[in-house]
């Protein structure tokens, strides 16, 4: 693979960095080459590392396109990836003549890039939106700026994401903490908790609202010290802050800083107060090593520093919360402890140098992938199900459906039907249409390779016939616009209207090729129903090959949520149906009893928060144990952690159920609806009770029961992993439609 690089020369900060790390790794697996517009510090900087540069001077953007183009075609190259302005103005000259596929780095927010700058922002601002809008794909340097250009309307299925990685090697600092402070003149106490930033001194690093904020928290906490590195404009007016807020002798301004690793070595608390990033490297380096970090959140910072798990966040500019998060750290060295490990792991297995070069790599094949496709072709799946509705199950399908569609082809455009589609792009980076805009997704039917109708309960009518009659559309346009059609572990019914069923029966016989079923019963109904064309296939619920957060993440919820990581839990999910209130009393003398005989603490996790949230409030206002009622439980890795961590887990809903089936952690049903009973069947679970038949006798026993189990690792591990093998089948029945296996 050979790669060349366009870049005007003249760059600095975090975007030099980020190109001559990356090049000079890159170099070590493939053939790269840089071109620089001027010749400077950046080009022979370039060339020190091993980076072959070679530079196309002049003004004359004509006779060095027609010099570029000789000279692409002369070496051979296989992509154009271009940086800034210029390279992108460039690169879009080169994309027809060349042929190659155009790829740029955005690095910052390209409409803030001039800021301050009135003449270059109506010429090089106007011309580089312009040319990001012509290039085929683009490379987010964070999640944040990914999903600016989503949020912008660049096509989800074009745009890529990397992190400024960084080496996370063990590095000895060259001189210990005593010894660099006594370097910098301090003879500040051993006992100080020392608050670092590495960042220029100008407006938009904010570093006033860290003085503001450290000498709030000073008041509190006598021993808190802070110590500045970087120079800038503001240098003296920080100083004189302050001194104006009187801890001028606890400040230290250092200067520009070469030795970076004494420095964080010296610290005890890393920060950030900027009012506008991407993806700063002074976090990596406060990660790699192992600081707790306070940060504004902007950019992609709240990618790295999850909320009182590694570190804390706060609103740009707000300094009393700030103040209020040193003070916490300042005053509990185990909390700081804690949350630089968890940041160091995290830093270390999502953010290294390693993590990036493989990621680049991953982004070139992923590209050169795509160009691969004759243009004019069917390409790419959509995917239909019950999505953007704020329920953490179905959005788990949809998680579920995009990880196995990409493992199967990376560059496959996705398209999903949604309620809230500027959510769903965001969240998932797929292209949305929104669920009733008939006009659109017919027209997006008609050129993609693969229709898929989502996993979950859409065949039903218990909830709405509306619903029913709407997927069963759109099954039907699908195949007439020439589509396969596959159902994706999905279950099937109630449906309990005759008319439906001879409906539902009719458009699945003739309209759907493949069915791949999360239970048994679904495939009685089918039988009952008289559907018999399609190949159909007992696999189950996409959502269990979904991984829990990391360990010390849940951790991390857990403590913020005022809950002991180590601590014994009983989780409950209710949903509001016909007949629950009349059982909210038995459901609150269970908890009482898990508590009391067990000593396992009531945990109530809301699956869909809008529903379950008032039934849980329901049976806790009853209860006399303590208890935790979870506003929500986040992502879906988040939500599947916390269940994780529980001993056994009482549930009506579904999801709740799948989430914990795929962790092994015992389970106890309460059947609303047949689909509960049947999954649990399906996987050799006997404990459920319905809900119009459930007594305090009962539950109490299922309870004991699922106690016992959770002794019994074995039993469980081998039922996930069986799970998980027969859920390959969606999987493998998807690719067989795509022409992929």
């Amino acid at each position: 693979m050979k790669v060349i690089h366009l870049i005007s020369g003249g760059d600095t900060g975090g975007a030099k960095t980020h190109v001559h790390m990356l090049l000079q790794n890159l170099g070590k697996s493939i053939d790269v080459t840089m071109v620089c517009f001027t010749d400077g510090p950046f080009a022979q900087e370039a060339r020190e590392l091993g980076i072959e540069t070679v530079i196309f001077p002049g003004n004359n953007i004509f006779r060095v396109r027609r010099e570029l183009i000789r000279f692409i075609r002369e070496g051979g190259y296989d992509l154009i990836h271009c940086h800034g302005a210029r390279g992108n103005m460039m690169g879009t000259l080169l994309r027809k003549p060349t042929g190659l596929p155009v790829v740029s780095t955005v690095h910052s927010d390209y409409r803030l890039d001039y800021l301050g700058r009135p003449l270059a922002k109506y010429t090089y601002g106007i011309v580089n939106t312009m040319a990001l809008r012509l290039l085929d794909y683009r490379i987010g340097v964070s999640d944040a700026t990914t999903d600016l250009l989503i949020s912008r309307g660049f096509d989800p299925n074009r745009l890529y994401t990397i992190y400024n990685g960084l080496d996370f090697s063990p590095r000895a600092p060259k001189l210990d903490r005593e010894e660099y402070l006594h370097s910098l003149g301090l003879g500040w106490p051993e006992d100080s908790v020392i608050v670092g930033i590495a960042a220029r001194l100008n407006p938009v690093k904010d570093i006033a609202t860290l003085v503001r904020g450290f000498a709030r928290a000073h008041e509190d906490c006598p021993r808190l010290r802070l110590l500045i590195a970087g120079d800038g404009e503001q240098m003296e007016m920080l100083k004189k802050l302050s001194a104006d807020l009187g801890v001028a002798g606890e400040v230290c301004f250092a200067g520009w800083v070469s030795d970076t690793d004494s420095y964080y070595n010296a610290l005890d608390i890393n920060t950030l107060t900027s009012l506008s990033e991407t993806f700063p490297y002074a976090l990596t380096e406060g990660a790699r090593a192992g600081l707790p970090t306070v940060a504004s959140r902007v950019g992609g910072v709240p990618y790295l520093i999850d909320h009182g798990v590694n570190g804390f966040l706060f609103e740009p500019g707000d300094y009393e919360a700030l103040a209020r998060h040193l003070a916490v750290l300042a005053q509990d060295g185990t909390l700081r402890e804690h949350m630089g490990r968890r940041l160091y792991e995290k830093g270390k297995n999502q953010f290294s140098l390693e993590s990036t070069l493989e990621r680049q790599l991953d982004i070139y094949r992923s590209i050169l992938r795509g160009q691969e496709r004759k243009t004019g072709k069917r390409d790419g799946v959509l995917i239909c199900g019950a999505y953007g509705r704020g329920n953490a199950g179905d959005d788990a399908i949809l998680e579920a459906i995009v990880r196995e569609m990409r493992q199967l082809d990376p560059a496959l455009p996705l398209w999903v039907l949604s309620r809230r589609p500027r959510e769903t792009r965001l969240t998932y980076r797929v292209g949305a249409i929104y669920t009733f805009n008939i006009p659109r997704f017919l027209r997006r039917m008609g050129k993609i390779k693969l229709y898929i109708n989502g996993g979950g309960s859409l065949m039903q009518d218990a909830t709405s016939r509306r619903s029913l009659w709407f997927y069963l559309f759109t099954i039907w346009a699908a195949k007439v616009r020439g589509n396969p059609v596959i159902m994706y572990g999905c279950g099937i019914g109630p449906i309990q209207y005759p008319s439906n069923r001879r409906l539902c029966a009719r458009v699945l016989q003739k309209r759907v090729d493949v069915i791949t079923l999360r239970d048994t019963h679904s495939r009685t109904e089918l039988e009952r129903m008289g559907v018999t064309n399609p190949k159909i296939i007992l696999s189950a619920d996409p959502t269990v090959i979904l991984p829990a957060a990391e360990p010390a993440t849940v951790d991390g919820l857990l403590e913020t949520a005022g809950l002991d990581p180590v601590g014994r839990y009983i989780g409950f999910t209710f949903r509001p149906w016909t007949g629950f209130e009349s059982k909210a009393d038995i459901f609150a003398q269970a908890a009482d009893y898990a508590y009391e005989v067990h000593g396992l603490t009531p945990v109530f996790l809301p699956i869909e928060r809008r529903l379950d949230l008032p039934a849980a409030q329901q049976v806790a206002r009853r209860m006399k144990a303590p208890h935790y009622l979870l506003d929500e439980t986040g992502s879906s890795a988040h939500t599947i952690g916390l269940f994780s961590r529980m001993k056994v887990v009482v549930s009506m809903r579904l999801h709740a159920l799948v989430f914990s089936a795929g962790q092994g952690v015992p389970l106890v049903g309460v059947v609303y609806d047949p689909k509960v009973s049947s999954f649990l069947d399906y996987i050799g679970q006997d404990l459920y009770s319905s809900l119009s038949g459930l007594t305090l006798e009962t539950l109490k026993a299922h309870i004991d029961a699922a106690v016992s189990r959770a002794q019994d690792d074995r039993f469980l591990r081998e039922g996930v992993e069986r799970l998980r093998q027969v859920e390959k089948r969606n999987q493998d029945a998807a690719a067989e439609l795509l022409g992929l296996k």
